[in-house]
């Protein structure tokens, strides 16, 4: 990642307010069908400080980094008196315009999730200085936009570790939904955690979808589709898996279906706790989740841009800022050895100070 030079807090701010830019009637039927704050909060249409969403194609209830990036937004409005809408991009094509739009509102905070997005935020960052921008996951160039990004590889770690560990057939297994380092940060995090329980214990658990050394693994090719999670997922369980991390998006919830289904089989979600974003008939078999505090990270950076603080160095969570995390084992927790625990607690104390570090080509 290069050195930017942060722009100074000094810059001078133009408050804008959500009707301070005229709509075309067309516009203004496009951001109705958009997920917004309540009409009645005065905070979306009387405060001088707004924000605009965009989110990636996945939707925005993907239980994944849009779902929690517009809870840090709405968060933000609850809290901070911050006008914010979503604009929610079903497609590619929606991408582009739908950022053009978020421009157009005259909020002086657009947010953008995923790299499907940086083109546009690149582009609409640059024509307009004046204009703070933040992307989940991804990292774009410029004065005026802030990266937000993960170091999952480290909570991974931890999620690999607790998996062979409490592993009864000696396999586990990861899938994605495609091959983006957003997603084998994850993978790469969840292999070197079985390797180093493995040479911790001396046992041979096999890691089932994913080679850290090639840097290729098993895809469905999506973020969409939870039939393609569930043959894939299901086809890890045939091969012996009997826990899998799916980082794929709401496709996930294919492979909690499969190991529903399959009865001995647990799964480790990603992005948020998917003890409280899932079904809750999946919760039987959550081992636990990869946590990103997208949800914080977003609400503290909107505030940031309202009070001339922002800058456009990146954020990035670490096990060490509390930015990346494993939840609890909730219902699960009685299947997780003491010592087991233990010895996780541990490592997440070691990779904090550094005497542990956890590496992949992904790590931002």
């Amino acid at each position: 990642m290069s050195t930017r030079t942060n722009r100074p807090s000094s810059r001078p701010r133009h408050p804008r307010l959500l009707g301070s830019v005229a709509l075309s009637a067309a516009t203004l039927v496009a951001l109705a069908a958009c997920a917004s704050a309540p009409a009645e909060d005065p905070a979306s249409t009387d405060s001088t400080h707004c924000a605009r969403m965009v989110t990636n194609s996945g939707g925005l209830d993907d239980r994944s980094f849009n779902q929690s990036s517009w809870a840090g937004l709405q968060k933000a409005q609850k809290d901070d008196g911050i006008g914010a809408e979503v604009l929610v991009s079903t497609n590619e094509t929606d991408l582009a315009p739908n950022v053009a739009q978020a421009v157009a509102s005259g909020c002086g905070f657009v947010l953008t999730v995923g790299y499907e997005l940086a083109p546009a935020t690149e582009e609409q960052a640059a024509a307009n200085p004046d204009i703070d921008f933040a992307i989940v996951d991804e990292t774009v160039e410029g004065e005026n936009v802030k990266p937000i990004v993960f170091d999952t590889a480290q909570a991974s770690y931890l999620a690999g570790y607790l998996a062979a560990g409490v592993s009864k057939t000696g396999a586990v297994a990861t899938f994605g939904g495609g091959n983006q380092p957003p997603v084998t940060l994850f993978m790469d995090g969840f292999s070197d955690g079985v390797d180093a329980y493995n040479e911790a214990h001396g046992t041979t658990v096999k890691l089932l979808g994913w080679d850290k050394a090639t840097q290729d693994g098993s895809f469905t090719g999506d973020f969409e589709d939870v039939n393609k999670g569930k043959q894939l997922a299901q086809a890890l369980i045939d091969q012996g898996a009997d826990v899998i991390m799916p980082v794929a998006g709401q496709v996930g919830e294919g492979a909690a279906s499969a190991a529903l289904d399959a009865g001995d089989v647990s799964v480790v979600w990603v992005d948020n706790d998917g003890y409280d974003t899932l079904p809750a008939e999946y919760r039987p078999i959550l081992l636990t989740s990869v946590i990103k505090d997208t949800e914080q990270a977003v609400q503290d950076i909107a505030i940031s841009s309202t009070d001339g603080s922002f800058t456009n160095e990146p954020y990035v969570g670490t096990l060490e800022n509390d930015g990346v995390g494993l939840a609890p084992f909730h219902d699960l927790e009685s299947s997780v050895p003491a010592e087991l625990s233990g010895e996780i607690d541990a490592l997440r104390a070691d990779i904090v100070s550094g005497s542990v570090t956890v590496e992949s080509p992904s790590s931002p």
